[in-house]
């Protein structure tokens, strides 16, 4: 089978022929890729940035948000049957230890975490499990849900955990409205009455954040937190979602964040300097946000299936991968990226 294998770091990833996966378990699926999302973690894998915690043996294939079909399970798997359209949680976890017992699943002390631990779905065929496996509409493209599978469930995961947060007559800050963040806004346009400020430097994202539920936009030119404290009366926001975090944008959404409010980190890259007396005297909180569970990965696609969270997408053929990954540094993709075997 084809596939988008990293031979070396810092070098651009190669299209190969592989044998494909087989079952080697009871619980093992195997699913032939309808779509796999290209994500900018791929652009830091590539970079090397992911080395030292995953330690993955190169080469191997890249691609960690998957839909497809089922084309073969193992001995017993119950959940899921062959020809079966199926999203997948990007980490199959072992169900066993106290973490995947309180539902926990992405801080599962036994998960693996293809495209990034071991071979991924940019490819025609993936071997995964059967907890890994959301059953969809048959109806349903898997390339028009692929990226739910991460950056969905990642946005999907901050959100709910800052709903209690969001009553009637809060502000929330999106910083981003690039792959992850157009899905988050919709989330919080579907489970919460906050009202919305999206801040991007992108004049084309800002619109696009207008029409899936932004109330306000700004561009972030240099003027960004004089015109959010503007929107917010002075104080700033109770929830800021940064969806960068990297080149200033940490900055800006520490500081966009109200006293007593919650700084949500869901981009990466960059470092956050802040004096602690900043962070006492003023009970600003500061939450990590990775991925999300099974659960948040089914209930996003009750809001997809009913059309309350959709995604914009450009679709590349497996062969283009080198071109979906230019294109997304490079700032060309509005939405996600989409490579379809």
């Amino acid at each position: 089978m084809k596939a988008v294998r990293l031979h070396a770091f810092n070098t651009q990833p190669v299209i190969d022929e592989v044998p494909e996966p087989a079952i080697a378990g009871p619980l093992d699926v195997i699913v032939k890729i309808g779509g796999a999302g290209v994500c900018r973690t791929d652009l830091h894998i590539i970079l090397g940035q992911w080395d030292a915690a995953m330690g993955t043996p190169l080469p191997y294939i890249l691609g960690h948000e998957n839909a497809g079909w089922v084309h073969e399970v193992g001995s017993a798997v119950t959940n899921v049957a062959v020809g079966d359209t199926v999203i997948l949680h990007p980490t199959p976890t072992c169900g066993l230890c106290r973490a995947c017992r309180a539902g926990d699943d992405m801080h599962c002390t036994d998960n693996s975490f293809p495209g990034l631990s071991r071979d991924g779905g940019m490819a025609e065929y993936l071997l995964t499990s059967a907890r890994a496996c959301v059953k969809l509409d048959p109806a349903t493209r898997p390339q028009d849900v692929a990226a739910l599978a991460d950056a969905g469930i990642t946005a999907y995961h901050a959100v709910r955990k800052a709903i209690p947060l969001l009553y009637p007559g809060t502000t929330a800050v999106v910083i981003g409205a690039g792959g992850l963040g157009h899905i988050g806004i919709q989330c919080l346009a579907a489970l919460t009455a906050t009202k919305i400020i999206v801040v991007d430097r992108n004049p084309d994202a800002l619109k696009l954040a207008e029409q899936l539920g932004a109330h306000h936009t700004v561009v972030a030119d240099g003027g960004q937190l004089a015109a959010v404290q503007e929107l917010t009366g002075g104080p700033g926001a109770q929830v800021v979602f940064d969806f960068v975090a990297e080149e200033g944008a940490e900055a800006d959404g520490w500081n966009m964040t109200a006293p007593a409010g919650s700084y949500f980190v869901i981009g990466y890259g960059g470092t956050l300097n802040i004096p602690t007396l900043d962070i006492i005297s003023t009970e600003r909180n500061i939450i990590g946000n990775i991925v999300g569970t099974y659960n948040d990965l089914a209930e996003l696609m009750v809001l997809a299936q009913a059309g309350k969270v959709t995604l914009h997408t450009r679709t590349y053929p497996l062969d283009a991968a080198p071109d979906a990954l230019a294109d997304l540094d490079a700032g060309r993709v509005r939405g996600r990226a989409i490579l379809v075997p």
